[in-house]
């Protein structure tokens, strides 16, 4: 990489020497340091020392703006003055088939259904992990302990790995199967 390029110490004190008159009316002192004339603008002041102090002190940024400005711009520049979105979401801004993704919401969108006698579908009730257990065990509550221990042979028999020479599809089907029958178990012993 390069090297930055400084201005010559020269530079500087030219610009101090041409200098401006301070813009404090009655100063006749050299204008050496700038101070903004407004928030919008790239024009400034040019002051002295002693009046550029009184002016930094007596400058309010915000003045003239609402309560909702003032929070908005502190707000901006928490991610300095750029766009920001959630994490937890894709934008879909900048998306090629933004119409045809929204449809597809639209489309699958459980809110905004409804079943035949015109009301709306009620909400998906979740599974308890025990309902789950008898799902995945196929079995019809309710069950006893002996049941569940029955069904629990047979599955077993049916899905072990040394019996199918090693299948691991069918080992994962039992590794589910061990799952339910010990959540089931528990259950029943409460």
């Amino acid at each position: 990489m390069g090297q930055r390029k400084h201005r010559p110490h020269t530079v500087r004190q030219e610009k101090k020497q041409q200098g401006r008159s301070c813009d404090h009316p009655a100063c006749t002192r050299t204008g050496e340091y700038r101070a903004p004339r407004s928030r919008a603008s790239n024009a400034y002041y040019w002051f002295c020392l002693d009046h550029v102090r009184d002016y930094n002190r007596s400058w309010d940024f915000y003045k003239g703006m609402t309560i909702f400005e003032v929070e908005w711009h502190l707000r901006e520049d928490v991610v300095w003055r750029r766009p920001t979105w959630p994490l937890n979401i894709m934008d879909y801004r900048f998306s090629k088939n933004v119409v045809l993704l929204r449809k597809f919401k639209t489309a699958f969108d459980t809110k905004n259904s409804k079943n035949s006698h015109g009301s709306r579908k009620k909400k998906l009730k979740r599974e308890t992990p025990e309902e789950w257990a008898i799902r995945a065990m196929k079995l019809q509550p309710p069950v006893t302990k002996t049941t569940v221990k029955a069904r629990y042979k047979e599955l077993v028999k049916r899905f072990h790995p040394d019996v199918h020479g090693g299948d691991r599809t069918r080992e994962e089907k039992l590794k589910v199967i061990i799952e339910a029958y010990k959540t089931l178990m528990k259950s029943l012993r409460a």
